[in-house]
């Protein structure tokens, strides 16, 4: 019900779903999946730090996408077209942005989905930040967007939202290809996320929500 009042988007709560230790894990944990050796990962900058130590630790080559002020430190389409190689495996899409507050467009993102669509780079699309942003337009989620529901994992979780930070309970959005390998990972890492702050996400979801918006 959250990801559909949410993202306008149906995912199988059992299949497509994984609750992770924070978002933190998240992103850890879908880049163990898709990253093999040697394979680069576009990262705009300046972004989270530790999307370029998690892709050195899978053995991938991190690529930077440096954004400019005068983009208002959006990724461009030419950029982003610009670094593609052969090698190219994963985008990390960090937006909303931190550290710079910068918020993509449906039009925006919509020229950057046009780019991937001929490739076969994943996406994986950070939105954890989703519920800070502030104006009449809504977020839009990155899997929105046609025909990349089934190339895009979304992070998300309950650490911006609802200053969950403590409980360290994030989530991933993905196809079921993407949630059995992570799954895995998960449960070689740390068994499952502890019980009581699952029951708190569930409160988080299921009460008034006028207090996010």
């Amino acid at each position: 019900a959250l990801v559909r009042r949410k993202y306008r988007l149906c995912y199988d709560a059992d299949k497509e779903i994984l609750v992770t230790v924070g978002g933190s894990e998240a992103i850890d944990n879908t880049i163990r999946a898709i990253v093999n050796v040697g394979d680069e990962v576009l990262i705009p900058e300046p972004s989270f730090v530790c999307y370029k130590p998690l892709t050195q630790m899978a053995c991938g080559v991190p690529v930077p996408l440096p954004t400019r002020a005068e983009d208002q430190f959006k990724l461009t389409a030419d950029s982003l077209r610009a670094a593609i190689t052969p090698r190219t495996k994963l985008l990390i899409l960090p937006y909303p942005n931190n550290p710079t507050g910068a918020i993509m467009t449906r039009d925006e993102l919509q020229a950057i989905a046009t780019v991937i669509k001929d490739t076969n780079i994943v996406v994986l699309s950070d939105e954890i930040y989703n519920s800070l942003t502030y104006g009449p337009d809504r977020h839009v989620c990155f899997a929105e967007l046609d025909g990349m529901k089934e190339r895009t994992i979304v992070v998300d979780g309950f650490s911006k939202s609802y200053a969950m930070t403590g409980w360290r309970i994030g989530y991933l959005l993905a196809p079921e290809a993407v949630i059995e390998q992570t799954g895995k990972i998960a449960e070689l890492m740390h068994s499952s996320v502890n019980s009581l702050a699952q029951y708190a996400g569930v409160a988080a979801l299921a009460g008034p929500q006028d207090h996010v918006a």
